[in-house]
């Protein structure tokens, strides 16, 4: 028993030392110049960083951790740490803007009559509830319709056996368990809250923007939510959604 106890803690010992303090810089591809404020992730362990203004970032790693590097308007890069990457250290990852082809909008403004009560019954009204989640400052997002019926409806959701939530949950379980260390990790959540494209939570939880989507429907999430949060509010919302999935199984 103590020889199994020594290997244990053998083993735990040398996971701690293997960890190694890795430090690079980014640059700009056409420029040549470093680049700040570039997100670097670390996807095995769900820990952020960010580069400062010479372009330098500093994160814990272990070979063959992934890490992940996002930059507004430019290409996000995925890299798998090499012996030689921490042995040899001075490196510098380069990334790449990306190529945006606009295309003409055609703006259509409501035509109005200049008689109020007209103009109010002509004009778009938005039938959506509002909602807050926990943990998020006070505001107010979209959550179904206001029609007494969609309580009833998202009550029953939540009592009832979900086959889509057990066969996205239950096969990704650990990713689902990095949930909660996305939403300790302050880089991760500074991050989040200013992203919309869902990549930087498809890459951590390592599922389909998709599954990401039908979950929050089977959540009684409205398209509106779905489409407009930032991600940040979406890794909320699949939080919130987890823990009553898991309340079910228990």
């Amino acid at each position: 028993m103590k020889k199994i106890w020594a290997v244990v803690l053998f083993l735990f010992v040398f996971k701690g030392i293997s960890q190694e303090n890795f430090s690079a810089i980014v640059e700009n591809e056409s420029t040549g110049l470093p680049m700040s404020s570039v997100h670097v992730l670390n996807l095995t362990q769900v820990i952020g960083s960010i580069t400062d203004q010479k372009g330098l970032f500093k994160i814990k790693v272990n070979v063959k951790d992934t890490l992940y590097f996002s930059y507004l308007g430019f290409k996000p890069l995925k890299i798998a740490v090499t012996n030689d990457m921490i042995k040899f250290g001075n490196f510098k990852f380069v990334m790449t803007e990306l190529a945006f082809a606009l295309e003409e909008i055609e703006v259509r403004p409501y035509q109005l009559t200049g008689y109020l009560d007209i103009d109010v019954k002509n004009s778009p009204i938005n039938t959506a509830k509002r909602y807050s989640i926990s943990g998020l400052p006070n505001l107010g997002y979209e959550s179904g319709g206001r029609n007494p019926r969609n309580i009833s409806k998202a009550i029953g959701n939540l009592f009832n056996p979900l086959d889509l939530l057990n066969n996205m949950f239950g096969k990704n379980a650990v990713q689902m368990r990095k949930l909660k260390r996305m939403r300790e990790d302050d880089g991760i959540k500074n991050l989040l809250m200013s992203k919309f494209d869902r990549q930087v939570l498809i890459q951590l939880l390592g599922i389909k923007r998709i599954d990401i989507d039908e979950i929050l429907r089977n959540c009684n999430y409205s398209d509106a939510f779905i489409s407009e949060a930032n991600d940040l509010q979406i890794l909320e919302a699949i939080s919130k959604c987890y823990e009553e999935y898991r309340l079910l199984q228990s």
